[in-house]
């Protein structure tokens, strides 16, 4: 068994509020700056800059994981990760159908930019992208879950499209195996106000916006690695989060 340091939680300059000089590769530099050896890269309700993503991060020696940060028709963010790109992508496809699609205002949200493996633009989202699909809080795990995927409520310790802060409490249904905070020092407070968390997978990651919000390695998983692979390290972490 290995640690292996973590942040499953990152925009790109594709989210219309992540910063233009997070990019692919300066995020997977940056993520190795850091000594952070698996990321992922979750912008929100889009996985379009997780094929440049994978390319970077091979280049760096960093193990990515394809995301996404779904907005559900509560206005709850929900992590959504996926063991294989290709899965990811799919994802994106049946995605596209369950969003509001309004056009982005730059001057005032921010550009939505998609970029190849060696950070070249090519395109742009033109309708905004953080606001509420049609997918509910209920019908999220099972969305997700047709891909391979795992959901999980984001940054529950957060007024902002947290699910406490929304709903009020953490609900027994849907089933959620983890939940995510952003920050490690509340785990036990949240525990204690929230039983059911104490059965789950507890995700600290850092939801950074910007290069610098990204955080040195603090968070951990112990994986097996052998015979390593990127690959191998990747399913050991998704069997690990499907483990409850």
């Amino acid at each position: 068994m290995k640690k292996y340091y973590y942040d499953l939680h990152l925009h790109s300059c594709l989210s219309p509020c992540g910063n233009d000089d997070n990019t692919p590769n300066n995020i997977a530099g940056m993520a190795v700056l850091n000594g952070l050896e698996i990321v992922a890269l979750t912008d929100h309700n889009s996985c379009k800059n997780c094929p440049a993503f994978f390319t970077a991060a091979k280049r760096y020696g960093l193990i990515p994981v394809a995301g996404a940060e779904l907005t559900t028709s509560e206005d709850v963010h929900v992590v959504c990760l996926f063991e294989e790109l290709e899965a990811a992508m799919e994802f994106d496809s049946e995605l596209q159908q369950h969003r509001m699609l309004i056009p982005n205002r730059t001057d005032i949200f921010g550009n939505q930019l998609i970029l190849n493996g060696e950070d070249e633009l090519i395109g742009t989202e033109p309708h905004f992208l953080t606001n509420a699909t049609d997918i509910s809080v209920e019908d999220a795990p099972r969305f997700v879950e047709r891909f391979g995927g795992i959901a999980y409520p984001a940054h529950i310790d957060r007024q902002a499209n947290g699910i406490v802060s929304v709903l009020g409490t953490f609900p027994e249904t849907p089933y959620f195996g983890c939940a995510e905070l952003n920050r490690a020092e509340k785990i036990e407070e949240y525990k204690e106000r929230f039983p059911i968390l104490k059965d789950k997978t507890i995700i600290v990651s850092s939801d950074a916006h910007y290069l610098t919000d990204m955080r040195d390695k603090e968070n951990y998983f112990e994986l097996e690695d052998e015979p390593y692979s990127s690959s191998l390290v990747r399913s050991n972490l998704f069997k690990k989060l499907r483990a409850l």
